[in-house]
């Protein structure tokens, strides 16, 4: 870390920051507006479906499109920042991500949200990348843990906040107020970052690695366009196969890339570290299972229990209230050190897999199952996710903490676009099967609208239904299975470790 001699003088006895606690608040609030991004807009499906006229393919997209531009920038984001300066890059994803908002309160069209969506996620990759950077570099040893856990809280509040605060705004205001909220969020943030944040950069930091992000874009876009096509277009069609071929033939190509440049955007020799292969796995299914669940919960709240746009956010709120007050107890913090990162992790994402299958299974037509479910995966997530997060930055050097805070939201952007897409292609798959073809499965209210007479109504419903407690189930399996590969890989890298 380099700094300014201005800066020098901030620096408390052991090389820690001595504004460092307010420096994590200013950062984490710039956080919780970008994650929150990632699920507000649940809650609004059915203001779009109606006032944009969107298919469930449009909303996805308009959900995706954030994710996935995150997903292939933050890598080239954190390397930039490295080489350039964590602040720069904190400012400069303030801005983007403001005027980004303001496109999409405004946007009049799906293909012009979709778009403006795609302009706040280069804003939230900057923003993502530097702010874990930041932590890593103002706090010492000593406090790193419990400064990544709160960050960690922010993180899962704002995934599972997002609903309850569009619920919110959706109660009082329409649907492009949810954007235009951030606009003041950016500028106070903008400020207090130029006030209060520190400069840092690697003295040896590397070029970008652009054709390395271009080709990751490009992958998983691809990917996740041919999930998210399969069910209307059938998953043997040319288009879909042929889209999902180019995509994994780009992230081929992406690996090959990345081996042989010589200032690759992800090293891959960090993945034969088991450690940070257990971590990764970790974080991208504990994104998977909590991204996914709550784009399906809104629409069940709505949809299949009749709830208003803030009731359904207010009757997810136990999710991300179960992650804030076992987090801020420190109870993750303190098990790490008792049992073990291995054993917290697996733990954690078997509770998670737990609360989806209680929705599954017991909150299809009653809310007190679905809130035993929300309340064990609050468990699930409070207790992996910090975990994780301090096991891939441990296993990447100090130095590069743009890159190593990159990775982290690569893979959990990712695990956030997989999430939505393959839990909805589920449900598309499933409600198109038991809905007649006449009808179609655009959407539910398209269905719902052509349906004839209340016992065809009731009919259709009971497919969403049916649809939404199979997605679940498929969540489940997917983050029990990935927390039982995470905690074996990472018990194997410390025996290794040890030996």
């Amino acid at each position: 870390m380099t700094a300014t001699a201005a800066e020098q003088n901030d620096l408390a006895p052991g090389g820690a920051h001595a504004r460092r606690w307010l420096i994590l608040g200013v950062i984490c609030l710039a956080q919780l507006t970008v994650l929150l991004d990632n699920t507000v807009l649940n809650v609004a499906i059915p203001s779009l479906t109606a006032d944009l006229h969107a298919s469930t393919a449009d909303v996805q997209w308009m959900i995706n499109a954030y994710a996935l531009v995150q997903s292939g920038l933050v890598l080239t984001a954190g390397s930039s920042a490295d080489r350039y300066g964590r602040k720069k890059m904190l400012v400069a994803g303030l801005a983007l991500f403001g005027v980004g908002s303001l496109a999409a309160g405004l946007a009049q069209s799906s293909g012009q949200l979709i778009a403006a969506r795609a302009g706040m996620g280069v804003g939230g990759a900057l923003l993502m990348t530097t702010t874990l950077a930041v932590v890593v570099q103002i706090f010492d040893d000593a406090e790193r843990v419990k400064a990544i856990g709160i960050w960690s809280t922010v993180s899962s509040l704002g995934f599972a906040a997002g609903p309850l605060i569009g619920g919110v705004m959706l109660d009082h205001f329409w649907w492009g107020a949810i954007f235009l909220v951030n606009i003041p969020v950016a500028v106070v943030g903008l400020v207090a970052v130029v006030r209060l944040v520190p400069e840092s950069r690697d003295p040896r930091g590397e070029r970008p690695d652009l054709v390395g992000a271009v080709l990751s874009t490009l992958g998983m876009t691809a990917v996740v366009y041919a999930i998210i096509s399969g069910p209307e277009h059938g998953w043997g069609s040319a288009q879909v196969l042929l889209t999902a071929f180019a995509g994994v033939a780009v992230l081929t190509g992406f690996v090959l890339w990345e081996l042989h440049v010589p200032h690759p955007m992800l090293d891959m020799r960090f993945f034969r570290n088991q450690r940070f292969t257990g971590a990764v796995a970790g974080a991208i299914l504990v994104a998977f299972g909590m991204t996914g669940s709550l784009f399906l919960l809104t629409q069940h709240l709505q949809f299949v229990l009749g709830y208003e746009p803030l009731e359904a956010g207010l009757r997810t709120a136990p999710l991300a209230l179960t992650v804030v007050a076992l987090n801020l107890t420190g109870l993750g913090a303190r098990l790490v050190v008792k049992l073990g990162t291995p054993a917290v992790i697996a733990a954690g994402m078997s509770l998670l897999a737990a609360g989806l299958a209680a929705i599954a299974l017991l909150g299809g037509r009653d809310y007190g199952g679905m809130l035993l479910g929300l309340l064990v995966m609050g468990a699930g997530v409070a207790l992996a996710m910090p975990a994780m997060a301090n096991a891939i930055m441990s296993a990447i050097p100090p130095e590069k903490a743009g890159v190593g805070a990159g990775v982290n939201g690569t893979l959990a952007e990712f695990g956030n676009g997989l999430g939505v897409a393959v839990l909805g292609a589920v449900l598309n798959s499933r409600f198109a099967a038991l809905v007649p073809g006449a009808v179609g499965a655009a959407s539910l209210p398209a269905a719902l609208a052509a349906a004839d007479g209340p016992a065809e109504r009731e009919r259709i419903t009971d497919a969403f239904a049916s649809g939404l407690e199979t997605s679940q189930l498929v969540g489940a399996l997917a983050v029990l299975a990935g927390g039982l590969l995470a905690g074996a890989l990472l018990r194997r890298a410390e025996r290794t470790q040890a030996d």
